[in-house]
């Protein structure tokens, strides 16, 4: 259960990361509000999480789940640039969380 919740965590911060983006520094409401939401959910899964889940390992998950969202979100749909070499990279820090998982 605690690595479902992590994923979960993970994709709330790529959320709250992309909200924070759009608030234009909590100027306008509606992604303030999800950024605060998507915030204290995902740190809230988190804590969760590491109950049970070793800190190094469960801290690294979640931040690679919400940096790997959060960049391919930005190339999709905010026009970052995007490249093989990108899309590579990204595709290695899936592959680690993965083997974290598997490891653990």
């Amino acid at each position: 259960m605690a690595w479902i919740v992590l994923v979960i965590s993970g994709v709330l911060e790529a959320v709250w990361a992309t909200a924070l983006g759009k608030s234009n520094g909590f100027s306008r409401p509606l992604p303030t509000v999800v950024f605060g939401v998507a915030l204290v959910l995902s740190m809230a899964g988190l804590a969760y999480a590491l109950r049970t889940l070793p800190v190094g390992t469960g801290y690294a998950v979640w931040v690679g789940i919400g940096a790997v969202l959060t960049a391919a979100y930005g190339m999709a749909f905010e026009g970052e640039s995007a490249s093989v070499v990108k899309v590579l990279l990204l595709a290695g820090i899936v592959g680690c969380v993965i083997g974290l998982k598997l490891a653990h």
